[in-house]
């Protein structure tokens, strides 16, 4: 049997599209001044200056303990006050809890939120507050909203609607419903959410710090203001071992939740 012949009309649904991709990734390359030399040139120029990072200050260890357990705080803190406001707006823009005007209003004012990153947030905080945790724990709190919001408000539209309807026929009111209709339906992917926002908030933490909000963040930023390279690599073996160490914590915990929200 003889070979088929290339067809150009079989297959350019598949070779249109790249092509065109190619287009615009060369174009869009060549407004931003990206370059694969660039690319070679920063790899050997950051393996250079890892190069003078190392070897890590070890003495520095022990200080750089208090700035991580801050960041951790920082970041459960901002976790566990968001989570709680962004169930109050689950709640309200959630279309089967809520009449159409106070839904729209919270849905746009989540949407709202989640187009601001939480480091203008913290700038903003820092002009009221002052520098410190309180305005990181305030804008990892209000970050929370855009994300969790939005992802309850979701799942709130999608439970039975049987439970509430059963509760609202012998009389049960609007928080009765809430407490033994919805949050009963929702725990599961409430506490999966909130661990998984908490891994965010870690990585955030140590972001925002380096502009304010204290923490091993703070530590980082003033080591390479002062020039102490070695100081600054013990600082982000502690960030990466501490990011990694709540994100396996996190992903064994919400693994357990949606083990046990299956057997139930």
């Amino acid at each position: 049997m003889p070979p088929k012949k290339f067809s150009f009309k079989r297959y350019r649904k598949f070779i249109l599209p790249l092509i065109i991709l190619l287009a615009v990734t060369e174009a869009t390359a060549i407004v931003c001044g990206a370059t694969f030399g660039k690319l070679s040139d920063g790899i050997f120029n950051g393996l250079a200056f890892l190069g003078n990072m190392y070897p890590p200050d070890w003495s520095a260890f022990p200080e750089m303990l208090e700035p991580a357990l801050q960041s951790i705080i920082i970041a459960f803190l901002g976790t566990v006050f968001g989570t709680i406001i962004s169930v109050v707006f689950a709640l309200l823009a959630a279309n089967n809890l809520a009449n159409p005007w106070v839904r729209n209003i919270t849905r746009v004012f989540i949407a709202i939120e989640r187009s601001i990153p939480e480091i203008i947030i913290l700038i903003l905080l820092v002009a009221a507050f002052g520098l410190g945790a309180m305005p990181g724990v305030v804008a990892l709190s209000i970050g929370c909203i855009g994300m969790l919001g939005k992802l309850l408000a979701d799942i709130i539209e999608e439970i039975d609607p049987l439970m509430i309807e059963a509760i609202e026929s012998v009389g049960g009111n609007k928080i009765q419903v809430i407490i033994f209709g919805v949050l009963p339906q929702i725990m599961p992917n409430l506490i999966s959410y909130a661990l998984f926002r908490f891994e965010i908030n870690i990585r955030l933490s140590v972001l925002l710090g380096a502009v304010g909000a204290g923490g091993v963040g703070y530590e980082l930023e003033y080591s390479f203001g002062m020039l102490q390279y070695h100081r600054a690599f013990t600082a982000v073996i502690i960030i990466i071992a501490m990011v990694f160490g709540t994100e396996r914590l996190s992903y064994f915990l919400r693994k357990k939740v949606k083990t046990e929200g299956a057997l139930t």
